[in-house]
């Protein structure tokens, strides 16, 4: 079973893009090429940086967790790169 990660990866607009992948530094290399494999939303938007990952489980928990995280505002994202905040655990449905 592979390992999947949440991240999140800054633009040089500062703009927050939210991701799930079981490899983060293909998957950054993959935006930053700007190619057919990366985001198109983050396409001549760099350089880009990583700003946060965390391993959360299979594919299934990393899918809640993204959808979840994409909707929180900025300023709980940015408490989040901080280490102000942890993700929530999707095991105990904490997910809000």
């Amino acid at each position: 079973m592979n390992q999947w990660f949440l991240y999140l990866i800054r633009t040089a607009r500062g703009s927050l893009y939210t991701g799930i992948t079981t490899d983060v530094q293909r998957r950054l290399t993959e935006h930053e090429a700007g190619g057919g494999r990366g985001a198109r939303s983050l396409r001549g938007k760099g350089p880009l940086t990583l700003a946060y990952h965390a391993r959360v489980g299979d594919r299934v928990m990393a899918s809640r967790l993204e959808w979840q995280v994409k909707r929180w505002p900025r300023i709980r994202k940015e408490a989040l790169i901080a280490g102000q905040i942890e993700l929530p655990s999707v095991q105990t449905n904490e997910i809000t």
